[in-house]
């Protein structure tokens, strides 16, 4: 189903259009996969808030209007809060449903009894609504609970069988539209002596490698620099680290990105982070710009000049 719907006034039809704008309302069985599904809204662009309550959302859709085309793609996800969660949520939809400018649309996420009870199990988790503790009884509560939302729902995935990235999978393929989803591989220069960035994925450690550090012209000079990249290039021992790990990241990228990873952020460090990592940073970067969205970015080159 496509979002439809259509401006009342001359203001709104400038400020955004129906077919300019989704909101996704996520919600569904706990434990069948809301946290997957949020984050992959957030990889689709979506501005997401999780466990938004309905009273307020009229109040967000007003903000949505005022935002203009900063705010035109949203995924809420909506979680079992109580009896009253269900009487705000119904209400905000029924005033929604009035509206001329956006009709959201909702994303029920369903399991069999068996699948969230394995789940729940396995995390060791208790269901929100399970009084004496057993999954089962807080399951059939939900799911007697949802069957009004449910058949509100214009979207319902059964997530019994599906891994996480299979779902994610599932939700990019139907929410991706016609723009194919971008992976990034993001190639980072460190200095060990800063310590290892916590976001890295992988991590390269050069510290092997002929330091220009020690020849006195170049001590300030940084990997950016002609003079510095060609030394520390000119060395057999670079030249067999490039090719094995150009070999192995070249084996690795598109099974990262067949897992459904939309980025990918390979560290190189040396001591300093300024003369070795970001040569070969700036290296490896260029070498994969013609086959992947490529970004490359220096942590700690300038950290000697600001001592």
């Amino acid at each position: 189903m496509e979002l439809i719907g259509s401006n009342d006034t001359a203001h709104e039809q400038e400020s955004q259009t129906p077919a300019d704008i989704q909101m996704i309302i996520i919600t569904g069985m706990s434990g069948a996969g809301k946290t997957v599904a949020i984050q992959s809204f957030e990889d689709l662009g979506f501005f997401c808030v999780d466990n938004l309550p309905p009273t307020l959302l009229p109040k967000f859709l007003e903000l949505m209007k005022e935002s203009g085309s900063k705010m035109n793609k949203v995924a809420l996800v909506m979680d079992l809060r109580g009896r009253e969660f269900f009487d705000s949520l119904f209400q905000a939809l029924d005033d929604i449903s009035e509206s001329t400018w956006i009709t959201p649309q909702i994303l029920f996420l369903d399991a069999k009894d068996s699948a969230l009870v394995t789940r729940y199990k396995e995390t060791r988790r208790s269901h929100p609504l399970a009084s004496t503790g057993l999954p089962l009884e807080g399951i059939r509560i939900e799911r007697e609970l949802l069957e009004e939302l449910k058949g509100r729902a214009q979207l319902i995935f059964d997530t019994s069988e599906l891994k996480p990235r299979e779902l994610r999978e599932k939700i990019l393929s139907r929410f991706a539209s016609s723009i194919e989803q971008t992976f990034t591989v993001n190639v980072m220069s460190f200095g060990f002596k800063y310590g290892i960035p916590i976001d890295a994925d992988l991590v390269f450690d050069v510290r092997f490698l002929p330091n220009p550090h020690y020849i006195e012209h170049m001590r300030l000079q940084t990997g950016l620099e002609e003079e510095v990249s060609s030394y520390v290039l000119k060395w057999n021992e670079t030249s067999k680290f490039l090719e094995k790990v150009l070999d192995l990241l070249t084996f690795m990228l598109p099974y990262y990105k067949r897992e459904g990873k939309s980025q990918l952020v390979i560290a190189i460090g040396c001591t300093g982070g300024q003369h070795r990592s970001v040569t070969l940073a700036e290296y490896i970067a260029k070498h994969y710009m013609k086959d992947y969205q490529t970004h490359v970015s220096h942590r700690d080159i300038d950290k000697r000049k600001k001592r």
